[in-house]
């Protein structure tokens, strides 16, 4: 019988990755960060339902050559994985290291899925929600109090 090899992701010279992302939503991540066949210029590697000591079980993770992550990504990031830590990496090696923050209020990230919210009807309001809790992710509407469950699908 013959021994089964580890397979890992391959480094990256420059760019970002993004590990202990919730398993089962490096797809939406990668949606959130409007990577699709138009935008690929670099190469990206995707690691999903991969053993995790830290997390205690599975996590997916994503490494993108060539594109640094802005703090307003981060924070949509910490949306769908509350535990993830982003690396910013130059000529091989970390030069940032950071775990995403999830704050108690959420401004101006998602939208509401209630369409007759007040942030819906072409109001200047800048939505805005409570995190209920991070597992699963659920945010309560602070203007209609509608509990947002499909995260990915309401970002903005």
């Amino acid at each position: 019988m013959e021994q089964a090899k580890e397979v890992r992701l391959t480094p990256i010279r420059n760019g970002t990755v993004i590990d202990h992302i919730t398993c089962g939503q490096a797809l939406n991540v990668m949606k959130l960060l409007g990577v699709n066949e138009n935008t690929v210029c670099s190469s990206i590697s995707i690691g999903m339902h991969v053993s995790s000591k830290e997390l205690g079980g599975w996590k997916d993770i994503i490494k993108i050559e060539d594109r640094e992550l802005g703090e307003n990504t981060a924070d949509k990031i910490a949306l769908i994985a509350p535990d993830a830590t982003i690396s910013i990496i130059r000529d091989y090696s970390v030069a940032v290291k950071y775990k995403v923050k999830l704050e108690d209020k959420v401004y101006g990230l998602a939208r509401c899925s209630n369409p007759n919210c007040i942030t819906n009807k072409g109001e200047p309001v800048i939505p805005e929600f409570s995190v209920v809790s991070k597992y699963p992710m659920q945010l309560r509407c602070c203007y209609c109090d509608r509990i947002l469950i499909d995260i990915p699908g309401h970002l903005m």
